[in-house]
């Protein structure tokens, strides 16, 4: 059998991120895919060292990696559209199941069961799950942070809410992340060295 998956897998370059905002630096699902990963990654072993927690980190990474995947089948929902109202919410999420359901019917059958928490069934491992969900709203903020130290103002509202939404969390390991890792996001290569 010949497989469909690794192709679409390979378009996650082209779906841009943040579509309904002007960006000094276009993003797309893969680069926000390794970023979500690293700092998934990253939770992941802050929880486990620090915190009490006992997360397989490249476990947790691993979803983070295919967090986004159906995207290659719908594009990316800007999240003022899709939480505009609680019905669009919920089609929207029929959608993603269904663009879910078909990459993980490109698979071999042999890899399908490796596969199936990896690109439908992410929430089944909550605690796992919770932390890329966490480390997306990293990565949505650290993009304010970069878009607003060049001059765009129009992330200001959305890091603000991001600010918010992260804090709100409780989540020890991701309040230690941005206390320890996000000031750096506002310093220039010169000011890092």
């Amino acid at each position: 059998m010949k497989s469909h998956f690794f192709a679409y897998m390979a378009k996650m370059k082209y779906i841009k991120r943040w579509g309904i905002m002007r960006n000094t630096v276009e993003e797309n699902i893969q680069e926000h895919s390794l970023q979500a990963a690293m700092i998934a990654h990253a939770l992941a072993l802050i929880k486990n060292r620090m915190f009490g927690g006992q997360v397989n980190p490249e476990r947790v990474m691993a979803l983070a990696v295919y967090h986004e995947a159906g995207e290659v089948i719908t594009g990316d929902l800007p999240t003022p559209i899709k939480y505009f109202n609680p019905e669009i919410s919920k089609e929207y999420k029929k959608i993603e199941a269904i663009a879910d359901d078909a990459l993980w019917n490109m698979l071999p059958e042999a890899l399908k069961s490796d596969f199936d928490i990896l690109i439908r069934d992410q929430k089944s491992e909550e605690e796992n799950y919770r932390l890329v969900k966490a480390a997306d709203k990293i990565c949505a903020y650290i993009k304010c942070v970069e878009e607003i130290n060049t001059g765009n103002d129009g992330f200001k509202k959305a890091k603000e809410t991001l600010e918010k939404a992260i804090s709100a969390l409780g989540m020890p390991e991701v309040d230690y992340f941005m206390e320890t890792f996000i000031d750096s996001f506002s310093l220039t290569l010169d000011e890092l060295n």
